[in-house]
């Protein structure tokens, strides 16, 4: 299999890419994989505490807060 003759300095830059890319825990700004990631992972952690709020208050998480 042929490679593409690119300077070492290339080759670097794309290994340290594919370790970010393969890296799914990886904390990164902006619109990629592992900040979806950590973006369900927060949502979760959210719906399971409003669930928590609910089932030991038997209030909503809004008349919990005083919003309603």
């Amino acid at each position: 299999m042929s490679q593409i003759n690119t300077p070492q300095t290339d080759m670097n830059i794309q290994d340290e890419v594919m370790e970010i890319l393969v890296d799914r825990n990886a904390w990164l700004w902006g619109f990629t994989v592992q900040a979806e990631t950590w973006n369900g992972r927060f949502a979760m952690i959210g719906f399971v505490a409003a669930i928590a709020i609910e089932i030991l208050t038997h209030q909503g998480v809004l008349r919990f807060w005083g919003l309603i």
